[in-house]
C-alpha cells in the first residue's frame, strides 16, 4: 500500500492522472499532453494564427497590407468625391455650383444623369419612335423616295438580348429628338444657333443609318411616331393606341452630313 501511494504521488508529480485508490489500475505510460490555454496576458502562447502575427489583414505580408490599404483609400476617396458631385448636381444653385458647375456636369453626364421621370406623378405613357425616308438620285439620273425606315426599331433590335448595349443605341435618337424639339417652335422654326445645330445633328444621324443605300441621297425627312402604351389586361382603363405622326421638314443633304469616306463622286461618275 505504501508503494502504491508513493507511485501515485510520483504520477501526480509528472502530470498524469492518478487512478482512484484500491482499483488496481496504474496510470498509462507516455508523455503528458498539455491542454490549450489560449494567449496569456503578456502575449505569449495562443493560436498558431496569432503566433504568425494576427488575423485578417494583419495576417498578410507587409507588401499586401500596403496594396490593400492604398486600394481602400482610393475607393474611399472616389466614393466621397462621387457623392459630393451628385449632391452638388441635384442641390439648388449655390456658390460652388456657380463657380464649378462645368466640372460637376462633366462628372455627372452622361453616366450618372439624374432625372425624376420614374417618380413623377404622371410618368411617360407613350412610346415614341423615329423614322426617316430619303430622296435618292440613281446613277442614271432617276429619282426615287424610299419608304419610312424605323430607326428606333433598329436600336431596339440591337439592344434586345444584349447584356451591354451602347449608350448611343439606348439614348442617341431620344436625346437628338429632344434637342430638336426643345430648340424649335411648333412650326419647325429654329430658335437661333442651337436650333440649326440640332438640324445638323439629326441629318448626320440619318445619313449614318442610310450609308448602305445605293445611289446619292439628296434629301432626308424624319418624323416621330407616338403611340400610347396599351392598358394592362387586368385594367378597365381604355386608351387610344392609334399612332400620331409629326413630320419634320425635308432637309437637303450637304457634303458635311455624309459619313467619312462617302462622297457624291461614286454616283456622279455614272450619270
Amino acid at each position: 500500500m505504501d508503494a502504491y501511494v508513493e507511485k501515485g504521488a510520483a504520477d501526480a508529480d509528472d502530470g498524469r492522472p492518478t487512478p482512484p485508490a484500491g482499483t488496481g489500475i496504474e496510470a498509462p505510460p507516455g508523455p503528458v499532453t498539455e491542454p490549450f490555454t489560449g494567449p496569456t496576458a503578456d502575449g505569449s502562447g495562443g493560436s498558431p494564427a496569432a503566433d504568425r502575427g494576427g488575423v485578417g489583414i494583419m495576417a498578410l505580408s507587409m507588401p499586401y497590407q500596403v496594396v490593400l490599404a492604398v486600394a481602400l483609400a482610393v475607393a474611399g476617396v472616389f466614393a466621397c468625391v462621387h457623392l459630393a458631385m451628385v449632391f452638388l448636381h441635384v442641390a439648388p444653385s449655390n456658390t460652388l455650383t456657380k463657380r464649378h458647375g462645368q466640372a460637376v456636369d462633366d462628372w455627372v453626364y452622361p453616366e450618372f444623369e439624374q432625372n425624376w421621370k420614374l417618380f413623377a406623378p404622371n410618368p411617360l405613357q407613350q412610346n415614341v419612335s423615329v423614322e426617316v425616308r430619303a430622296e435618292i438620285v440613281a446613277a442614271d439620273g432617276s429619282r426615287r423616295t424610299t419608304g419610312w425606315i424605323d430607326l428606333t426599331a433598329q436600336d431596339t433590335e440591337a439592344i434586345r438580348h444584349n447584356p451591354m448595349p451602347s449608350h448611343a443605341q439606348q439614348n442617341e435618337l431620344r436625346r437628338a429628338v429632344d434637342f430638336y424639339l426643345n430648340s424649335h417652335s411648333d412650326d419647325h422654326t429654329p430658335n437661333g444657333m442651337r436650333g440649326r445645330l440640332s438640324e445638323e445633328y439629326m441629318r448626320r444621324i440619318a445619313m449614318l443609318r442610310l450609308a448602305d443605300l445605293s445611289g446619292d441621297v439628296e434629301r432626308v425627312q424624319l418624323r416621330t411616331v407616338t403611340r400610347a402604351v396599351p392598358a394592362p389586361g387586368w385594367s378597365s382603363e381604355k386608351n387610344d393606341t392609334a399612332p400620331s405622326y409629326r413630320d419634320f421638314p425635308w432637309w437637303p443633304v450637304t457634303d458635311a452630313d455624309r459619313p467619312a469616306g462617302v462622297d457624291r463622286s461614286r454616283t456622279e461618275a455614272g450619270r
